[in-house]
């Protein structure tokens, strides 16, 4: 299987990274100039309000919006009102949780937050963790250390932990962990202890923390070296900007994408990365000379005239991406319906049939569709909750065969999942990490007429509209005359349909009905104006 990284940011006011498999998009990622992305950065903010209610502190970290920070994000050496012991063992704890391989904070945060209450605490105890109130941890005015989780959505602000995080090539910085851990991704027992081992050889400092990423599992010890000392390099840094600027204040910005992207995602896989722009082609030489030195010669400058994503067919394909409806192989399609907390997609069997019965059409149908839905929530970067609406099975293993399907495809998404077993009514419920808005949302924005509803009203309905509004304008006392503004289609519509009901109502209320065409309006436009008789306008009551 070919594999190809291709990067398109010759307008400077957007970067397009596309992962391609044998022509086939699988992975995008957009950024544009003009929306500030803040995932990942590190800023030393000021707690201005505490809310008991739900147990959130809100802080301003110097982007004008306050961030959200949640207890279950509070590292335990902010508990200063709690006793001693009690700290030192949620420290220890902390330690332990981290031990399970979690390669990011977000796992982290998802992690914990997923651990239901009263379940083993790494001590052999069967107890619920402890958390104090937050009005015990801080008080307004405070300063901490946060990093932003997730972007902030809408009228939410950014979600923020203390729990810091700072990802190289092959490892992850977490200066809370102070110790040496690798990723629970890296199943293999033996592997894991030989990582482990080559850290320890390194004698990183013992106050940090180190996870070796997935990445890592079969670099050598060198690799592994120069990844800790590039870290280690950064976290000086950040430690003097710590001490010597005020709050607020950002300490820490993440790569651009470009460097971001190669960072996280390139692999020995990936054949090629396509750059069409000279100067991010020798930024991107410049990082993989100094992180990756062997993968230097799978780095390309695109110089053709053509733009790089129309020669290789991904324009046509990214058109496409915010379609409702996406077809499948064999007849089948999914419909795909976005709302502000869940996604609804639905799986339709169409033409697709198979030369076995009914249930086996349903279940070959069902696997091309699991593998498409997993493709699908990577390349729209839909989060939130998710409900697939699967077509009914009867038999038990057809279900856990699509369970499997969709578990197996989604391995290769990098933002956390969480899958559910089939429900009675044939559904598969899963979450997905929402770390940013999606795509649909980063690029288009909500429609002027429909309100982003997808729908506006028919001419017919407007009809309608039209003479309840006529009935209410004419009872105003001395209205003779009604002047109703519209857009073509509903005039065209009372006109040719309404005309003998507009004269009943002209001669009933002894008013002069006049429809007339508002130029460019949009379908739902409706504007009356009421006039006595010397044509002075008469005020309509409140709708």
């Amino acid at each position: 299987m070919k594999q190809e990284m291709l990067i398109n940011c010759r307008q400077s006011e957007e970067s397009r990274i596309a992962v391609v498999e044998d022509g086939v998009l699988e992975e995008l990622y957009v950024e544009r100039t003009s929306q500030n992305s803040y995932v990942n950065n590190i800023y030393k903010g000021v707690v201005v309000n505490i809310e008991p209610s739900i147990q959130a502190a809100f802080v301003d970290f110097g982007i004008g919006k306050n961030g959200f920070l949640h207890i279950s994000d509070i590292e335990p050496c902010y508990f200063k009102q709690v006793p001693d012991w009690e700290r030192r063992e949620l420290e220890e704890f902390a330690k332990w949780e981290a031990r399970n391989g979690l390669e990011s904070e977000n796992e982290r945060r998802f992690g914990r937050n997923g651990r239901a209450q009263g379940l083993d605490d790494g001590f052999g105890h069967n107890r619920p963790r402890f958390k104090p109130p937050i009005q015990e941890v801080f008080r307004k005015g405070d300063e901490v250390l946060v990093q932003v989780i997730k972007e902030a959505i809408g009228n939410k602000g950014a979600t923020l932990s203390t729990y810091i995080s700072i990802p190289g090539r092959y490892l992850v910085l977490m200066p809370s962990l102070g110790r040496v851990g690798v990723s629970r991704k890296i199943e293999d027992e033996n592997l894991r202890r030989n990582l482990r081992r080559m850290m320890l050889d390194l004698n990183p400092p013992q106050d940090l923390g180190f996870i070796v990423r997935t990445a890592g599992a079969d670099r050598t010890e060198q690799d592994l070296s120069r990844d800790l000392a590039y870290l280690l390099r950064l976290w000086k840094v950040i430690v003097r900007r710590i001490k010597k600027l005020p709050a607020p204040i950002d300490i820490y910005a993440e790569s651009d994408i470009i460097i971001r992207t190669i960072r996280d995602v390139f692999s020995d896989e990936v054949d090629s990365i396509v750059i069409d722009e000279p100067a991010a082609y020798e930024r991107a030489k410049e990082f993989l000379q100094f992180v990756m030195p062997r993968h230097v010669s799978r780095l390309y400058l695109f110089d053709g005239k053509e733009p790089l994503f129309y020669k290789y067919g991904i324009d046509k394909e990214i058109s496409r991406i915010n379609h409702r409806r996406v077809p499948l192989k064999g007849g089948g399609s999914l419909v795909i319906d976005q709302t502000e907390a869940l996604v609804a997609i639905d799986v339709n069997s169409g033409s697709f049939r198979t030369d076995e019965d009914a249930e086996e059409t349903a279940f070959q149908m069902n696997l091309i569709a699991a593998q498409e839905i997993a493709r699908q929530l990577r390349l729209r970067d839909l989060g939130g909750v998710i409900v697939n609406d699967f077509i009914d099975m009867k038999r038990e293993t057809h279900r856990r065969g699509v369970e499997r399907t969709l578990s197996d495809a989604i391995q290769r998404d990098r933002a956390k999942t969480k899958i559910l077993r089939t429900s009675p009514f044939g559904l598969i419920e899963m979450t997905r990490q929402r770390i940013r808005p999606s795509l649909k949302r980063s690029v288009y924005q909500e429609c002027p007429c429909c309100g982003g509803g997808g729908v506006v009203k028919s001419p017919e309905s407007m009809a309608l509209e039209v003479f309840r509004a006529a009935v209410l304008a004419a009872q105003q006392p001395n209205v003779v005359k009604i002047r109703v503004m519209l857009a073509d289609e509903v005039v065209e519509y009372l006109n040719n349909k309404k005309r003998l009901e507009l004269a009943n109502m002209e001669r009933e209320w002894n008013v002069e009905i006049v429809i007339r065409v508002q130029p460019d309006a949009w379908p739902e436009h409706l504007e009356i104006e009421c006039f006595d008789a010397n044509n002075r306008a008469v005020q309509m009551p409140p709708a």
